[in-house]
């Protein structure tokens, strides 16, 4: 099964343009198993479920729904929809929670498996006809789609993993989730699994497990969550705790929610109910296992990460206006003589305090730089970091986060609009400028693939134009520190980003002669 699965996947992979996501075709030709099948796909959104549902699947995809651009963590994940093997609950049990997932920076894909033929365009009053009755016969029923769904599963796992790179995935973090029938699909693959195919998690959402199914825990079976409702009309419940259990004596991380009320099927659709939110206990799990971050980053990255993510959420104080909101105001005013120097800018300056703390000791030098920032959080506080200071010298150091899309995307033309913004403010106030150029980098670890090499180049000689024009005093740091990729020698940083303290002992003596021909 294995090698045919692999056959399938690098023989033929068709990929179509559907609206604003890619459907990629799973197998070459018919699928195999069904060659036979010769009735069409269809939709339907007239029915006694009031939801939009797909029937009659013939040929199996996935539907590709990448995270916004700059927010992806290298996490991916397999949504398999429910609907008894007769149709498929496609928004709020599919498109729905891979847009949930999207916010998250995950990566999703949508399954859309092999189902029984429907004969008339009513599969909804088809399938409870068929469920209603004899639960075994239906069982009966439906055991030879299973196997070909499960087989469909198993490629769309295989097909991720083998093309993790094409779509800014980590391997080692594809997840599966499947709700009712697709939670069927779930727990088969959590049991049931190749190198290939293996879930790095799993999440049965008021799933049902056959007999058939019901085999003995992997010894490197993956983390699993489990949510359903106590009033599931399909009585299903067990299923829940038959898994919960299994993992739990197996020593398996697992994690299960069971509410009171909700119903079979329940999704992400809203009924006023403590089950609306199990999407959040959901997510909750994943940050624990550490999947909503990018892999590998240092500490004073996630750091960073972390922060981009919380200030983009409704509420929050974007521009980080209570960091310094104390510190600021117990700092006592400069004195006549004292030519106070506020460093404005963002994980650069914020990790230059800590590095190297004998540089702004004895000085009337003044930290000022926050990890993750852009030039429109930096333009907010500058009145309040800056101006209220009343310094003599701001050295604004500032533009690449702005690049690597930490606040969302940004051109050139408006991060020095925002600079300019910053002079403008410091020269109405009497403020000389030293104006910074952005450091040298060749990738950013948090937001691998923006190719920032040449825009801080270009970025740069507009930094310097615009110093030259109006007389401030501009700072060349990326000359004493470029190396022949244009990116951050390995001397001068462990990440390729921030300098380390070397970097930092050839930045010192460029700035304080910046800062004293500032004052002339």
């Amino acid at each position: 099964m294995r090698s045919k699965i692999i056959i399938c996947i690098f023989l033929f992979v068709a990929v179509i343009a559907n609206a604003q996501n890619k459907v990629i075709q799973l197998y070459p030709g018919a699928a195999p198993g069904s060659e036979n099948w010769n009735w069409q796909e269809k939709e339907n959104d007239s029915n006694m479920i009031h939801t939009k549902i797909v029937y009659n699947v013939v040929q199996p995809t996935l539907t590709v729904f990448p995270p916004d651009e700059g927010t992806a963590n290298g996490t991916a994940v397999v949504i398999c929809p429910g609907g008894g093997f007769h149709i498929l609950s496609i928004n709020s049990e599919g498109n729905d929670v891979a847009k949930w997932l999207n916010k998250k920076g995950v990566t999703a894909f949508v399954l859309r498996y092999r189902l029984l033929h429907s004969v008339s365009d009513d599969p909804v009053k088809e399938l409870m006809s068929t469920l209603g009755g004899d639960r075994t016969k239906f069982n009966e029923s439906v055991a030879p789609v299973v196997a070909l769904a499960t087989v469909d599963t198993k490629t769309a796992m295989a097909y991720v993993r083998q093309h993790a790179a094409d779509y800014g995935i980590s391997p080692k973090r594809i997840g599966l989730i499947g709700f009712s029938a697709g939670g069927t699909l779930t727990e088969a693959v959590a049991f049931d699994y190749t190198p290939d195919t293996r879930p790095d998690f799993v999440a049965p959402i008021y799933a049902y497990v056959p007999d058939a199914q019901k085999k003995d825990v992997p010894k490197d079976a993956p983390p699993m969550f489990i949510a359903a409702a106590s009033d599931d009309q399909l009585g299903l419940v067990p299923s829940s705790l038959e898994l919960y259990t299994k993992w739990q004596a197996a020593g398996k991380p697992v994690e299960m929610h069971l509410y009171t009320k909700g119903g079979h099927g329940f999704g992400l659709r809203q009924q006023r109910l403590t089950s609306d939110t199990w999407i959040d206990r959901f997510g909750d799990w994943l940050n624990q296992l550490g999947l909503l971050v990018p892999e590998g980053l240092t500490p004073q990255q996630l750091a960073a990460y972390k922060r981009v993510q919380e200030d983009r959420l409704p509420g929050r104080d974007w521009p980080n206006l209570k960091r310094f909101a104390d510190d600021d105001k117990n700092l006592a005013m400069a004195a006549s003589k004292e030519h106070r120097v506020v460093f404005m800018g963002n994980s650069i300056t914020e990790g230059w305090g800590r590095l190297d703390p004998d540089f702004f000791a004895g000085k009337p030098y003044v930290n000022r730089g926050i990890s993750g920032q852009t030039t429109p959080q930096m333009l907010l506080r500058f009145r309040q970091d800056v101006i209220n200071l009343k310094p003599a010298v701001v050295v604004i150091l500032a533009g690449t986060n702005d690049i690597a899309g930490n606040t969302g995307p940004a051109t050139l033309e408006q991060i020095i609009a925002n600079i300019i913004s910053m002079c403008e403010l410091a020269k109405a106030n009497k403020i000389h400028v030293v104006l910074s150029s952005i450091l040298p980098a060749f990738d950013y670890p948090w937001r691998p693939g923006q190719e920032p090499a040449e825009k801080i180049v270009t970025l740069n000689s507009m930094v310097k134009d615009y110093a030259a024009k109006n007389g401030f005093v501009y700072l060349d740091y990326f000359s004493a520190m470029v190396d022949a990729r244009k990116g951050l020698p390995k001397e001068l940083s462990g990440d390729g980003v921030h300098p380390n303290l070397a970097g930092y002992k050839i930045m010192e003596p460029l700035v304080e002669k910046a800062i004293a021909q500032a004052l002339k």
